[in-house]
Formats: C-alpha cells, structure tokens, sequence
C-alpha cells in the first residue's frame, strides 16, 4: 500500500513492505508496524514492531469507514492510533466486513487516527479524550479511492496468490498464470490441503468426503458427480477458492473433512464492464464473456462460457480368482482403447436491488449443459479349467464395439433478502430461497462379436451374436429455505441463530435391451424398474461467540437435524422403506491470541454427518461390462464423523505458517464394496465383481498438515503444502483391514517481471492412497505458465504447458475380495489391478480482454444457501454414474 502512512512507517524502520493484509485478527486487531507478511492478518513486514503501550483509561473510539465516491463501507481497513507528536502507532485496529472499528481502553489526552486501505488515500483524523467526554463516535470516515488510470481499466492492486486468514485459507485462482484456459480440477489441485488425481477425484487432507459450494451455495452442477463437474467449470471464471476445514455451526453438519467454497469472477461496481476470452489447446479449449452493469440502486451481472475437452484413452484390467482351497480358479484379461470427446456451456445471470440502504433483493440463476461421449474397443480373454486354457465361449472371450454417451442439463435459481440495521451495527437477518433441477441420462450399446486371438481382433465379416442397448434417466428436484439472524449482545459477544428446510427428490428410471444373433431387441425385466426417493431435512442452529481474557476467546454452537427420507420402486411392494433420525451435532472452538498480531492458536471439535446422494443411492446396474458390474444402494445411511483439529498461525521474517495437526474418526463409513460371486453366463459359471456401497467400516485418520508462503524477493512469490496421514480402515463385515501413511505435496511459484512479464511454477506429488480393499498409485503433475500484459493491461495472453515430459500418467488400482462365509472366511478370493493411462500433457494459449470502467466500489457481504449435508460422488463411474 503506498500511502502516506506506510512511508513514515517504513522511513522510521517499523515496515520494510508496502502491503497490508485485509483479514481480521483474533483478539487485538492488527496495527501497522505488526509484522505479519502480505495476506497474513496485519499488515507486512519482515520483523516484528515493538509498540509502546496505549495509556490506559476509560476513552473509547468508534467509526465506520466507507468509500467516499460509492458511500460502500470499506472492509478490514487499518486503524492506527497516533500520539499528537511522532508516527508510531500506539494502538490500533481493524476494520470489520461492514467498516466499523472500536478502540477502547484509552486514557484522556490527543492523539491521531490514521484510517488506510489499499487503493485509498489515508484520512488521518485528530481526536481529544477529556473528563466528561472520553467517548469519540466518527460516525462515518471517507476514504478517496486512489486507483490508477489504465486506459479504460483502473488497476487497484493485487491480491497474493495464497492467503491465510483467521477460519480458512483462500488460494486466489485469478492470480495464477497456469490456470489460464484450464478447468476448475485444474484450479483446485493447487489450493492449500486439496488434492484431485488426473481423473479428477477430489480429496481434502485425504478424504473425499468434502462438500464443494460454488458462490457460498451448493449447486446442480455438483450435485452428483464432483469428477465430472470440476471438468465442466472452466478456471477463467474461478476468482479464488475457500479451504475450511472446521466450519460453525452455522454450516450444514456435511463433509467430514471440511467445506470446498469456489468463489467465481463477479463485478459490483458502477458503470458497464466485462471481459471475454478464448483458450486453445491439445486437450481442452474453451470461450468465456462476461458483461456487467451497475447504476445507482440496481446491478445486473452476467457470464456465458463453452468448453471442450478431448482425449484417448487405455485401461487394463487383470484379475486372478481363487477357491477356497487357495488354488486359481481362472484369470480374466481385459484391454479397452478408445477415445473420449465432451463440452458444454454454462449461463449465470444475476440481478440485485437496493432499495434503502439496510434492505437488498438479489435474483440469480445458473444453468448448465453437459455431455461426454465415448467410442471404444474392448477385447477380453478368459482363462479358467485345466491349465487355465482359453475359452472359446463367445461370451467369455470377445470382441465389443462400445459406444457410451453421458448427458447432463441442470439449473439453480436462487432468492435473497438482507436485512442490515445499521452501519454501525452487526445486527443482521436473511432470508434465502433456492430451487435446483438435475438431469442426467446415461446410455450405452454395445455389438459384441468373436475374438480372433491370434490377432486380437474381431473375426472379420462377422456379424454381432449379441448386443445390447441400455438406458438411465435420473432426475434430482431440490428446494431449501434458510434465515440466519446475527444479533450483537455486546461489542465483543455474538449471537446466531437460523433454520433450514430442504426437500429432495430423486427418480431413477432404467432399462436394458438385448438381442441375440441381430434378432430384434427384448426388454430385460430384471434390470427395467423405476426408483423413486424422498429426503427431507430440517435443521436450525445456535452459535455464541465471545472473549473468555484478553487472550482467550471462544465459539459453541450446536446444529439439531431432523431427516425424514423414504423410497420405492415401482416394481416391487418388498422394495418400500422409510425411516428418519433426529441428530445433535456440536461445534466448539477456543482461540489463543498469541503475541504476534494475527498469530493464533485455535483447537476445535466438531461432529459431521454425511447423507448419500444419488449417485450413492441410484439401484440402477451398469452392466457395460458384464464381468464388472456396479450398482447403487438405496438404502444406505447417513454416516456420522467426529472431528477433532489444532490449529496454529504464526508468521515468522514475512512468511506465513499455518500447521494443522487432526484426527477424523467415522464409525459407520460409507466405502465401496467390490465382492466377488459365481454367476451363471450363458448357462457356464464364470466369476464376476460386483461393486456396490455400504455402512461397513470403520475410517480413522491422523493427520499434519503444514502450509507455508514466503516472499524472497519483491516480485517473488512462494507457497507450498504437505499434508502427511496414517489412516486405518477396518470392515467386520467386509473381513478386512487396510492402514498406512499417505503423503502429498505441492509448490506454488510465480515472478512478475517487468513489461508486464510473469512466469509461473506449480508441481505436486502423491503418495499411493490407501482404500479398504487395496491401494491406488502414486502420481505426480506439474505445469509452467508465462503471461503477458499489453494494451495499458487491458489484455493478457498466456501459454501454459501441463506434464510437458510425459504423454500421460499411468494409474494402478489394486484391489482383493475375500471369502465371507465358511471356514475359509478372510481368506483371499480375488485380486484385481486396472491400470489406467490419463493423456494429460497438453498445451494452452489462452487470450483474455477486459474493457470497461472500473472504479474501486467495496462488495456487500454476500449471503448464501449452503446445502452441505450430502456425500457427494468421486468420479469412480459407479452408483448414479
């Protein structure tokens, strides 16, 4: 920050930066001189101030600050407090997000209030505390923003790539080069505690179970399968991404490893703006355009974005069988080639209206459309009998021709209305409404034919002996009703309360056609059904926050919800259940504010629940594989997770630490089930997996995690994460156990260079993870990314490159079944490895323009529904898949 104030700070040795950072601190707020780093609680400084101590007294001091052109308040400003004589700091503060600062505790005399912000000129106020008046209330300080003039675009500066602040830490995506043309899995696997493999699945300090926001609300775009939303998304729309890992009560009791809140590229300033964009590359292209306009009381937002993605692909499957005498039974081999090509395109519009300045109205939608498809060859072998011979049954050793298509169209439409009492008041109430409508359909048709086996081919001139045709529509309606009321009982002590309401929906209509020898097709009675599912959830909060000294402080609140859910099939009356649960779920934290401005150490315990969604619930089997086939379980339950975490943030010569030591315990943890049965195949009992879900484990991690970020140099940034766990997976059910440590780790590095020249670095490294019933591979990814800024940074142009020495990442699963019954019970009865190539190196040119003015205009808090009571899919093309 270039100010007035920053200069005398750093010409008397307090500063050796020119940033402020604009997070709150625990306990006494941050003053200038503080020593805490760029995007630390504080201000930046590579050592720490020795401040004189404020006299102390009864005085008090209040005010709010707001941007003098917009009267917006202007949020996390630093207040400093000065003698009458001298600049260092003898107190101070920080703002909060509606502007409003306190300082108390003063004795009667003169002193000056410095009030600076980034991209503002300083105010800088006189004050007299005498007897009889030792109360100063300023009402409201304006501060003139100074912005700097570029063409058409005015330039107010510049976030860090990563920033810690007191509840979360934000990786601001707009910041990084390499994520330029790129999607939302690209952007998340460089989030602090993220990790998302190159098939997309996405883990949070090595659990899946993590519930995905886009803007602060859940939304159908991720309602079912995260792998494939993450890919629809694309990263120029992405403005940063929140990691909270030990939510209030206030959120939703889902996702026992914490929440994932992706926040998107949005404009709330006067006058007309937007930008546009185009990306071009070897596996993904995509265009983007946003237009904005704000006049006085009114705001119109809007974004349009399309992509495409394309790639090869190769799996393998081996899978050895045994009896229960340990002998192999047969061995299955499977090869499949083929190639993958999907887009789609997203619309967000959103409307706002002020019409008093403690009133706001806001109306948006989001829709979006998505498909995939897949042509690819598969060629199976079967071994089994006497020396393991080949078999020649045409349905245990083939030739398929396979054609697969996804489809997916949904729409979020969401309503709110703030009631604010005050600027200089925390009161608050909102009222929030949403509807979402999901559909996807799933198809597949299969032409299976002879094997030639010399050659590996389809016998040729040979016509289809069997083929079959299959279709799933599955449909997910949900509608929620939230309020949240803040009420402030004293300056420092807080109450919030609200309730929730949501109603789900979820259909599933499946069936399988077959035909033998090209004879017209037959409906599958088995597999037609239809599958219909309530959910509904009601809830309500209370959480208290307040200082226990001067450097304890606290936050309880518990959450009580209420689930009533029931389904049914249409073919069937065997097939109805209900059932419901009511469940307490407490939530505690205690804060210690340590010496260092914005230096805390915060333990904390929470309870977690996690509901299945449809892509765990949906019954309907795919069969695409007749010797793997997966199925949902409609009637899994809820699981329930105690978390426990302590927490440090410290910064230490102008970096940032935060270190995180954890446990997560879940005692009836949904896990994937992969059993192996005898089936009869066209009259001959072959060996099959079946893959399904089930409550039968038990999941235990144990876990550190260390994020750091350092500047070397001025135009020099640096970050990085490793989070390292041992977890233990126990199934009596399953009659089995699996334990290890599992490692992961990331760099983040960018240098802005003159011209308008920047470089950016980022790589990351997994250990294998560890699942109940086997293991996955490790694997690695990196990207380099070089921008340019030209047309007065109006326009910037960036190639960035993925995985540049390598074609693609090969990834082994691994897995083992095991007898259940009898007296060979846990004995091993399968293993199973599928390898997996993902042709991830790639190259991208991405262009983007901005036009329009921009002026510096403070951003209303934004209020959001947070829907994060379900268990979301992983990508692993099972269940709803």
């Amino acid at each position: 920050m270039k100010n007035k104030l920053l200069l005398l700070l750093a010409s008397s040795g307090l500063l050796a930066t020119n940033a402020f950072a604009q997070a709150p601190a625990t306990g006494r707020p941050a003053v200038p001189g503080s020593g805490a780093p760029t995007g630390a609680p504080g201000g930046a400084s590579p050592r720490a101030a020795v401040l004189p101590a404020a006299p102390q007294g009864s005085g008090r001091i209040t005010g709010t600050v707001i941007d003098a052109g917009t009267k917006q308040p202007v949020e996390y400003a630093t207040v400093a407090l000065l003698p009458a004589t001298g600049e260092q700091p003898i107190d101070g503060a920080v703002a909060d997000d509606k502007g409003r600062f306190t300082i108390k505790g003063l004795a009667p005399g003169s002193y000056r209030l410095s009030i600076s912000f980034i991209g503002y000129g300083t105010s800088l106020q006189p004050i007299t505390l005498e007897e009889g008046k030792m109360s100063v209330d300023l009402n409201t300080v304006a501060l003139t923003s100074q912005a700097k003039q570029l063409g058409e675009v005015k330039i107010t500066g510049e976030r860090p790539v990563v920033e810690s602040k007191p509840d979360r830490l934000v990786y601001n995506a707009a910041q990084d080069a390499t994520n330029s043309g790129g999607s939302a899995a690209d952007v998340l696997r460089k989030a602090p505690m993220v990790s998302v493999d190159p098939d997309g699945n996405l883990q949070l300090r090595g659990s899946g179970n993590v519930r995905v926001l886009i803007n602060g609300k859940p939304s159908a775009v991720v309602a079912g399968d995260v792998a494939q939303a993450l890919k629809q998304l694309p990263a120029d729309q992405i403005k940063n991404v929140e990691v909270i890992t030990s939510p209030s009560a206030k959120y939703d009791a889902e996702g026992s490893a914490g929440i994932i809140n992706i926040v998107l590229k949005e404009n709330n300033l006067q006058g007309v703006n937007g930008n546009v964009g185009l990306a071009v590359g070897t596996r993904n292209s995509n265009a983007n355009f946003a237009l904005n306009a704000r006049k006085g009381k009114f705001g119109l937002s809007s974004a349009l974005n399309s992509w495409l993605f394309y790639s090869p692909a190769l799996q393998e499957l081996d899978r050895t069988n045994y009896d229960r005498s340990g002998n192999v039974l047969s061995k299955l081999e499977q090869r499949n080639e083929g190639n993958g090509l999907g887009g789609g395109g997203n619309l967000r519009l959103g409307l706002d209206y002020e019409p008093a300045p403690n009133h706001a109205l806001n109306l948006s939608v989001n829709g979006n459309l998505f498909a995939r498809g897949q042509e690819a060859t598969v060629r199976q072998k079967l071994f089994q009998g006497p020396g393991l011979a080949l078999q020649t049954n045409p349905f245990s050793t083939y030739f398929r021709d396979l054609d697969q298509d996804f489809g997916n169209k949904n729409v979020d439409l969401t309503g709110s209305y703030t009631r604010s009492f005050g600027q200089q008041s925390r009161r608050e109430w909102v009222v929030l409404a949403q509807h979402s409508r999901n559909n996807n359909r799933n198809t597949y048709a299969i032409d299976q034919f002879n094997l030639n086996s010399a050659s590996d081919e389809k016998v040729p001139l040979d016509i289809p002996f069997y083929q079959e045709d299959s279709r799933n529509k599955a449909r997910n309606l949900e509608t929620t009703l939230q309020t949240d009321y803040v009420h402030p009982l004293s300056d420092k002590q807080t109450v919030e309360v609200g309730a929730k309401m949501i109603l789900r929906n979820v259909r599933s209509q499946y069936f399988v056609d077959t035909a033998y020898a090209s004879n017209s097709f037959g409906r599958n009675a088995q597999l037609t059904n239809v599958f219909n599912y309530d959910q509904n959830v009601t809830a309500g909060y209370l959480t208290y926050a307040t200082p226990l000294s001067k450097k304890f402080s606290t936050r309880i609140g518990g959450r009580v919800e209420r689930t009533d859910l029931g389904g049914n099939f249409q073919q069937g009356e065997a097939s109805r259940f209900t059932t419901d649960y009511t469940n307490l779920l407490p939530n505690v934290s205690l804060t210690y504010s340590l010496k260092q401005p914005g230096s805390t150490v915060r333990a904390s315990y929470s309870r977690r629940i996690q509901r299945p969604s449809i892509f765990y619930l949906n019954p309907y089997q795919n069969r695409i594989d007749p010797y793997n086939i997966q199925q949902g379980n409609p009637r899994l339950d809820a699981e329930f997770s105690d978390n426990y975490e302590l927490n440090m943030n410290t910064f230490v010569k102008g970096s940032v630490i935060n270190l995180t030591a954890y446990a997560r315990i879940t005692n009836n943890a949904i896990e994937g089930i992969r059993s192996t049965r005898d089936t009869l195949v066209e009259n001959q009992t072959r060996q099959i997996t079946f893959t399904s879900y089930g409550n039968v484990a038990r999941n235990q991690s144990f876990g550190l995690n260390l994020f750091g970020s350092v500047k070397p140099l001025p135009k020099w940034d640096i970050s990085g994460n490793v989070n390292a766990y041992y977890v233990y997976l126990k199934s009596a059910a399953l009659q089995t156990s699996n334990s290890g440590v599992v490692v992961s780790a990331n760099l983040n590095s960018s240098y802005k260079f003159d011209k308008g020249w920047s470089a950016q670095f980022f790589g990351m490294i997994n250990t294998p993870r560890v699942q109940l019933q086997g293991k996955s591979s490790a694997w690695q990814m990196y990207s380099v990314g070089v921008r340019k800024s030209f047309l007065k940074d109006k326009a910037d142009l960036t190639l960035n490159a993925d995985n540049i020495f390598s074609p693609y990442r090969r990834l082994d699963n691994d897995f083992t079944t095991r007898f259940l019954d009898g007296a060979e019970v846990g004995r091993k009865q399968s293993e199973q490895t599928n390898t997996t190539r993902i042709y991830n190196r790639g190259v991208r040119l991405a262009f983007n323009y901005r036009f329009g003015k921009l002026e510096n205009k403070p951003k209303r808090p934004a209020r959001s529904i947070r829907n994060d009571d379900q268990k979301a899919g992983d990508g692993g093309g099972q269940g709803g898949n």
